[in-house]
């Protein structure tokens, strides 16, 4: 059974920075893309990044290019997300899980197979 536990959010003003963490079990963590995602208040979860299992390559969403990194461990089965100059726009509960076969070029469209979703984290941007 797969699970996933997301933390480090918070309540940050405008251009401030977070680093959540996100740790996995019950998958061989290292052979897997992993991915974040986001849902904002009245809207869809939708992808914002994801690292591959074996070259590290990345990729982001436009809303978040240039703001976000995304990184990982694979020996502690961590996966992280460095956020900064954080905009209220960013405002969302985050949600980390493992990404269907490889990240796409368009990460908004990442899938996952187990659909294995922790609580998420909270993230609160105020002006």
């Amino acid at each position: 059974q797969v699970q996933v536990a997301e933390s480090g959010g918070g309540l940050v003003q405008a251009g401030g920075s977070l680093r959540l963490s996100c740790t996995v079990s019950g998958l061989p963590f290292g052979n897997y893309a992993m991915g974040w995602f986001r849902q904002a208040p009245g809207k869809e979860r939708e992808g914002i990044s994801c690292i591959a299992y074996n070259t590290g390559n990345t990729y982001y969403a436009d809303s978040v290019k240039g703001r976000f990194t995304i990184s990982r461990d694979n020996a502690k089965n961590t996966l992280y997300l460095n956020m900064t100059s954080l905009k209220p726009e960013d405002t969302a509960i985050y949600y980390c899980t493992e990404v269907r076969r490889v990240c796409p070029r368009i990460v908004t469209t990442m899938t996952t197979s187990y659909n294995a979703w922790g609580q998420g984290t909270q993230v609160t941007v105020s002006s």
